[in-house]
């Protein structure tokens, strides 16, 4: 008998509440913040993995780094919820860094790779 640890088929990264109000408001303002050795910011690098937005507005965002070795690592996580924290109705912020799956540059907006010249 084989015991599966993961449900089959679940996605890698848990999805978004894309279909929640504040949803574009909190990704925009994840684009005001950038990776001090990368001209573009972490949403389009694709390190903002999940956006989840509960029904009291409480925002649980799951994000990575380019590198665990990132040496902004420790800061970047409190630069994110401060961008996200001033915005109307969002009662608590909550960001966590991950590394599974790892980032890679397939993660990345087509915007980031032309403006990193990888298009």
């Amino acid at each position: 008998m084989t015991v599966h640890t993961e449900a089959e088929g679940a996605p890698l990264i848990r999805p978004s509440s894309t279909d929640h109000p504040l949803y574009d408001q909190i990704a925009e303002a994840c684009r005001t913040v950038y990776d001090p050795e990368i001209p573009v910011n972490i949403f389009d690098l694709g390190l903002i993995y999940t956006i989840e937005i509960n029904d009291e507005a409480e925002v649980d965002i799951l994000m990575s780094l380019t590198s665990p070795g990132c040496p902004v690592a420790g800061e970047m996580p409190g630069w994110v919820a401060d961008a996200v924290e001033p915005i109307a109705g969002v009662k608590q912020v909550n960001v966590q860094l991950v590394w599974e799956p790892p980032w890679g540059l397939d993660m990345m907006s087509d915007e980031a790779r032309l403006e990193l010249g990888l298009l």
